[in-house]
């Protein structure tokens, strides 16, 4: 006993010790990897400082982790000042034009300015690398309004208004303010990478566009589509100016609502009708009872509207009810247009000077219009010396109090109504007659759906063709002019004549000339009033809509109306690319003053209406909510406390700014880790498959950014394989190369085609994507550790060492010009790493590069097909290894394929490295069904229905488990047989079913039955391998009893 003993203590030390010895020599390993590591210089792995615009200069090695600023510094410098965004009008390669939606001058990009960036710049270097001459265009839009109350509020910090200066004085106090603030802007655009070409860049107040607006103007003005008039306008009293039917949002209201009102300190009703009454003339003690959402308007009422055939009205006909206040004698009217004698009380006020049924019917009966309201909407003195001077929403609650006192009011309930509110300032648009210029739209919005309609306008998605039809049908004459001192004034001089007796500028209509200077306007004005006495000419004070310049922007950036070198080579442009936000502020006017300046041409064939961005959860991005996000903080990364000092910089008041960093707190606990311009504009593009709306969560960014540090390393990984004497070459042969790199030669062609398709049809976020899985799936997870063994210290084939060295310098070299428009500052330092092949010129950037083509001889299904085999195999194999090893899950383990069938067999034998390799297996032995027992101590697992694949664990695994595995097989086998049977067995099945879908049915049967065969075979195998273990563990103690208690 004592012997065995011994032996047993001896064979445990002689263990610990090799134990001890490997541990010894394993840390004599890592000790001699820190001697390594004590060597290196880490200067060696710090880019070198670059001179701005020149190319930049890298480190001797590749920095060990992706460091998003050191990779974006330098390159875009370079790029632009080697004019590699620069196009040439003589070029005879085919133009793509795009011009950039011009951000407004007074502000900062926000996160939508940079999916714009990144969706164009995707585009544009794709199309560049394609071999067309492309131009980008940038601009920066004047902005009319937003820049005019960003200088005013400037100067009010000096105790300043506008009218304290002169024109020219406010002017040049808004161009000073413009050219310290624009570079930010310009400065943005370049950190974002976007390729534009900045020798054509514009402003849309500088001479060229100005001059292309003056003429827009005359020209529309002489054919009789611009012409002035009085009418109804939307009145901003924030902003003192006219807007435009698309810049009124209108908020439906329930009941009694308090809002807040730019202007006023306590918030204002709205959703209440109330009632008041008029009494009759003639002092009889008679009234009519009216009703109204907007008291404060019958200060302006010129009448009181009944319908003709309301029996309980027809005694007034002709009669006059007095306003009470100032007397003023209101006619009773007929209208059986307006009037609903069974709503309320049958009678109407009217107020044509504010409201647009009153302001129709006004015109029906030849009313007096009086307009109550001073251009900041105030009462002016038409509404009387009570209320003069009064704020139009105090004069509302004052008006109220005088009517009880004179016993007039009736009472106030809740109405449902529409409230119309100016997009920009959140004031309540008010209805006040004014004299204005329009344009009349009609006919050239039929042009517009004519070019929709038969295709030469295409718009993506298409889903908005519909809104488009919808949209121009109901178009209505759009108020071009704006009362407002920043913009292009307007070219019209009013000719006051001697003789004329109303001496206010407008008086006369006919007294207008439109003219592009002064100059002319003063030949035309001497032609016009010829032989009359002495007139002077004082210009138009109003400047026109932004919209209008806009408008006209594909034309005047390439010079128009010059008939320049850029008009004749790029116009019309290619595509227009922007939110579906402003498809009818922008997109519709291009197109209607395009094709109608242009003689007939639109001025770009397809429309891109790219997602608008919310917040992760979906809600609209605000400064109040504190979820605006802005794209450098992204780039950059911001802590919390940081994010925070940018909003206490904003104009937030303070429950505002409270409520704000409270939603930063929820939103970004830690801030927002830096993730640079790639990761973005990235995230950005993949994104766009949300047509609608993007809900942009900031994580998937960071994923993106830890993306391209795997994109790093990969890199970092090839260069090691290459070696220092590496020179690639440019032809391959595929047919020669070892199965892998065939593999991923063939799948970058497919590919490089589905990238290519999913660009042309403007699928950004399909061919980002794509790309994407490429570079993820086939090249890192598989490709890079295929290949790995002809690079060990004892390689293969020095052939096969060197086919895999060229398969994984090509599949760099194209998968990095594949996925640069996408991802263009990691791509190009990555591609400026590799090493240049041999006789062969290279080019300055991979931007300048060739796009990939797919090549023919690439492509191998029969490979791609064995792959799917070999990934199948390796992925059950893992699976395997993940469910039954608790540790030691890297542990090399010996595994079997057990086949069907020959041309199974032969397929797994001939890729037996690639399944060892991938499932990291010591060994890999191939069987064939009716020839080899299933190995015992395994575990198994179905690849397909011809392979099955076992993976020996012997004692760790678990019988049980296994057992349920097979029990839950087999219940699954017996539905799908339980169905088949069923369907088979079904009456008329034999006469009815085809004969094809009857053996198919046969084979399918005959297959689940064989399965069943199987994992009953499997079941029982496990049973005796259960048995025989618990025989020998119990044969184990019991030997281990009678060492310690002999008989």
């Amino acid at each position: 006993m004592c012997e065995i003993l011994d032996e047993k203590k001896k064979k445990k030390d002689e263990k610990a010790k090799q134990e001890k010895g490997g541990t010894n020599a394993s840390q004599k390993k890592k000790s001699h990897k820190r001697d390594d590591a004590s060597e290196e210089n880490p200067e060696d792995f710090v880019d070198p400082e670059t001179p701005l615009g020149e190319r930049k200069r890298l480190s001797s090695q590749m920095a060990k982790q992706y460091s998003p600023a050191a990779v974006e510094k330098s390159w875009y410098a370079w790029w632009e000042k080697s004019d590699l965004f620069k196009a040439d009008a003589k070029s005879s390669k085919p133009p793509f034009a795009i011009v950039l939606p011009p951000p407004n001058v007074t502000g900062v990009l926000h996160i939508g300015h940079a999916l714009t960036v990144a969706i164009e710049d995707t585009l544009i270097r794709w199309k560049r690398m394609s071999g067309y001459n492309a131009l980008w265009v940038p601009g920066l839009d004047h902005a009319g309004i937003a820049t005019q109350t960003v200088v005013e509020k400037k100067l009010a910090l000096k105790k300043l208004t506008r009218q304290d200066l002169t024109r020219e004085e406010f002017l040049n106090e808004v161009w000073k303010w413009k050219d310290e603030n624009a570079c930010t802007i310009l400065t943005q655009l370049r950190r974002l990478g976007a390729s534009l070409d900045w020798s054509r860049e514009c402003f849309t107040m500088d001479e060229q566009t100005s001059k292309a607006v003056t003429e827009t103007f005359v020209r529309l003005f002489e054919e009789g589509l611009i012409y002035r008039d009085i009418r109804l306008v939307h009145w901003d009293c924030h902003l003192k100016t006219a807007v435009s039917d698309d810049e009124v949002e209108y908020m439906d209201i329930k009941e009694k609502t308090l809002l807040n009102v730019p202007g006023y300190e306590k918030p204002v009703e709205f959703g209440l009708l109330t009632s008041f009454a008029y009494p009759l003339e003639g002092g009889l003690g008679e009234e009519v009872v009216v009703a109204t959402t907007r008291v404060e308007t019958m200060l302006g009422d010129t009448a009181i509207a009944i319908h003709p055939d309301d029996a309980r009205y027809k005694h007034l006909h002709g009669k006059f009810a007095v306003r009470p206040f100032n007397g003023r004698r209101l006619p009773i009217i007929c209208d059986g247009t307006l009037v609903d004698p069974d709503f309320g009380t049958g009678c109407v006020k009217i107020t044509p000077a504010h409201d647009p049924n009153d302001c129709e019917l006004g015109k029906r009966h030849n009313l007096e219009f009086i307009n109550i309201f001073t251009d900041d909407g105030k009462i002016n003195t038409n509404g009387g010396p009570d209320f003069t001077g009064m704020p139009r929403f105090a004069a509302r609650e004052a008006l109220v109090e005088a009517l009880k006192k004179q016993g007039l009011y009736r009472g106030a309930e809740n109405k449902e109504m529409r409230l119309g509110l100016c997009q920009r300032t959140s004031d309540v648009i008010e209805p006040v007659i004014k004299p204005q210029w329009y344009l009349n739209c009609s006919m050239m919005a039929k042009e517009a759906l004519n070019v929709a309609e038969s295709k030469k306008l295409e718009f993506i998605p298409k889903q908005y063709t519909a809104e488009w039809t919808r949209w121009l049908e109901n178009i209505r004459d759009w108020c071009i002019s704006r009362q407002l001192v920043w913009g292009h004034r307007i070219p019209a001089w009013y000719a006051s004549l001697e003789e004329d007796e109303r001496r206010e500028v407008g008086a006369y209509n006919d007294h207008w000339i439109v003219a592009r200077n002064e100059e002319e306007a003063r030949k035309e004005a001497a032609e016009k009033f010829g032989g009359k006495n002495k007139f002077e000419l004082r210009q138009d004070e109003d400047v026109l809509d932004t919209w209008f310049s806009s408008g006209i922007f594909p034309l005047s950036v390439l010079g128009w109306p010059d008939e320049t070198d850029d008009f004749k080579a790029f116009y019309p442009t290619s595509l227009i690319e922007t939110g579906h936000d402003i498809l009818f502020f922008w997109v519709a006017r291009m197109v209607m003053m395009g094709i109608k300046l242009s003689g007939g041409e639109v001025p770009f064939n397809k429309v891109y209406l790219h997602p608008m961005i919310r917040d992760a959860h979906g809600r609209k991005m605000s400064k109040s909510r504190g979820n605006v996000i802005d794209p450098i903080e992204v780039i950059e990364g911001a802590t919390l406390d940081a994010l925070h000092k940018r909003l206490e910089k904003g104009n937030l008041d303070k429950k505002e700014l409270e409520m704000a960093k409270k939603g930063q707190e929820n939103d970004f606990p830690d801030g927002i880790s830096e993730c640079g311009v790639d990761a973005l504009r990235f995230a950005l593009v993949s994104y766009t498959a949300q047509s609608e709306k993007i809900n942009l969560d900031i994580l998937r960014v960071v994923g993106y950014r830890q993306w391209c540090n795997k994109l790093w390393n990969a890199v970092r990984f090839a260069l090691i394989r290459l070696g220092d004497g590496y020179a690639p070459t440019m032809v391959l042969s595929p047919e020669t190369m070892p199965f892998s790199c065939q593999w991923i030669l063939s799948e970058l062609n497919k590919t490089i085609s589905k990238t290519v398709e999913s660009l042309d049809a403007f699928d950004l976020s399909e061919a980002a994507n794509t790309v994407y899985a490429w570079w993820q799936y086939q090249f890192c997870d598989v490709f890079i550790e295929a290949i790995k063994p002809y690079f060990a210290n004892a390689p293969l084939a020095a052939s096969e060492r060197a086919h895999a060295q060229d398969a994984l310098w090509v599949s760099l070299e194209t998968g990095l010009r594949l996925l640069h428009p996408f991802m263009p500052f990691v791509t190009e330092e990555l591609w400026q790493r590799l090493p240049s092949p041999k006789d062969c010129e290279r080019k300055a950037s991979i931007m300048i590069c060739d796009y990939p083509s797919p090549i023919e001889n690439w492509t191998n299904e029969k490979v791609e097909k064995e792959m799917e085999t070999v990934l199948a195999t390796v992925k059950c194999l893992r699976a395997l290894r993940a469910a039954l090893l608790e540790k030691q899950k890297n542990e090399r383990l010996p595994a079997f394929a057990l086949c069907e069938n020959n041309v199974t067999s032969e397929i797994v034998k001939s890729h037996e490295l690639e399944i060892r390799t991938l499932a990291n297996l010591s060994s890999l032995e191939v069987l064939l069904k009716g020839e080899h027992a299933a190995p015992a101590g395994s575990a198994v697992e179905t690849v397909n229905e011809n392979l099955k694949v076992y993976l020996k664990v012997d004692r760790a695994m678990n019988a049980e488990a296994e057992q349920e595995k097979i029990r839950n097989k087999i219940a699954e086998l017996e539905k799908q047989k339980n169905k088949l049977q069923k369907m088979m067995s079904a009456s008329g099945y034999q006469d009815k079913v085809p004969a094809h879908i009857k053996e198919d049915n046969a084979t399918k049967l005959a297959k689940i039955l064989q399965e069943f065969d199987f994992f009953d075979k499997e079941s029982a195998r496990l049973l005796a391998e259960t048995g025989n273990q618990r025989m020998e563990e119990h044969n184990k103690r019991e030997n281990t009893t009678s060492l310690y208690c002999p008989k």
